[in-house]
């Protein structure tokens, strides 16, 4: 099983009615078939000014693959971005030891920014912010 998280917040123009709007788009992403489990709400560690988080658990890499390129993913994610202020994703976790497992993860984050250019470029300063 491979358990991504993430964990946000909320731009401060961002209305109730965003919120609950992106809260709603996360959870139609994590209910798609490659989604084990989930959850998206209220993050417990405040750390770093994050209000908010998201989790999926997710079987293997093949069903990661349809998560990340899963037309709901791939429609969602616009919707969501432009009303977060910024974004941590992870620490991931697996109960799968294989040594490479990382690696293989990451390549297929690669695969999707060389795949999806504007969603990268739409990320990145989530990230850095």
């Amino acid at each position: 099983m491979i358990v991504h998280t993430l964990r946000f917040a909320f731009k401060d123009t961002a209305t109730e009615e965003d919120r609950e709007h992106v809260l709603a788009v996360m959870r139609r992403t994590a209910a798609v078939e490659s989604v084990a489990f989930s959850t998206v709400g209220q993050s417990l560690d405040t750390a770093g000014g994050f209000t908010h988080a998201y989790c999926v658990a997710i079987p293997d890499l093949p069903a990661l693959r349809r998560y990340m390129h899963d037309p709901v993913h791939l429609a969602g994610d616009p919707q969501i971005m432009p009303h977060l202020a910024r974004i941590a994703i992870g620490p991931d976790l697996s109960d799968d030891p294989a040594p490479d497992l990382a690696a293989q993860v990451l390549a297929l984050h690669e695969e999707k920014v060389a795949l999806h250019p504007e969603w990268a470029a739409e990320l990145a300063p989530l990230l850095g912010a």
